[in-house]
């Protein structure tokens, strides 16, 4: 997670110039000490990063320090904004919100100014709200075991146990399902029963 704070500052910096440590603070959701630990972190790393104290100090990057990053055509700017505009409702069911939010920020602030303010424009006007499916701890625990390509048994204890090798999920308008790479038929959540992951490792073919 420091990682991908420290990845965060470095692009804010790189995009909007000087910064505070409280301003950085606050768009990170820490406090200023956080922020300027991971600023000796970043120096130490070797990063030209600059401390200029007083009223009106701050940190930036210095010797026009920039990452390779690539920007985007204005209509393909607007539509990243759509894209990140859409809540996706797999994000929530899998337990990725925090690193959904995290990702997004640093991608947004990845671009140059004018891929940002396209991006910007286009997540402030349009918003697309799916409909919420019931929550299902099943959901998490399968999406994992596809992940780590771990054997599963579905339906477990019960006269219809099966043993799966789940290679993928899929998300309808009603219910997910799972794909079993013993069959090559995709299970559907209702057909699911309780569910038992094992700690047995597959090799998907």
């Amino acid at each position: 997670m420091r990682a991908a704070r420290l990845l965060q500052i470095l692009l804010l910096l790189q995009n909007r110039g000087r910064q505070t440590s409280v301003q950085l603070a606050e768009e990170l959701e820490v406090a200023p000490r956080t922020i300027l630990r991971d600023v000796d972190a970043m120096t130490e790393a070797g990063l030209p990063i600059i401390v200029f104290q007083g009223n009106q100090g701050g940190i930036e990057l210095g010797f026009n320090y920039r990452t390779r990053l690539t920007g985007l055509a204005e209509d393909e700017a607007k539509a990243l904004g759509l894209i990140l505009a859409a809540e996706n409702p797999m994000i929530d069911a899998l337990g990725l919100r925090q690193a959904a939010k995290q990702a997004r920020a640093k991608l947004i602030e990845s671009f140059p100014d004018r891929t940002r303010e396209h991006i910007a424009a286009m997540t402030a006007r349009f918003t697309l709200v799916p409909e919420t499916l019931a929550d299902d701890p099943r959901i998490r625990a399968l999406a994992l075991a596809v992940q780590d390509c771990k054997t599963v048994r579905i339906r477990f204890t019960s006269s219809a146990e099966q043993t799966i090798h789940p290679t993928a999920m899929e998300m309808t308008a009603q219910a997910w399902r799972v794909k079993d790479e013993l069959t090559g038929l995709w299970i559907e959540q209702f057909d699911w029963g309780r569910v038992n992951i094992s700690a047995k490792r597959f090799s998907p073919e």
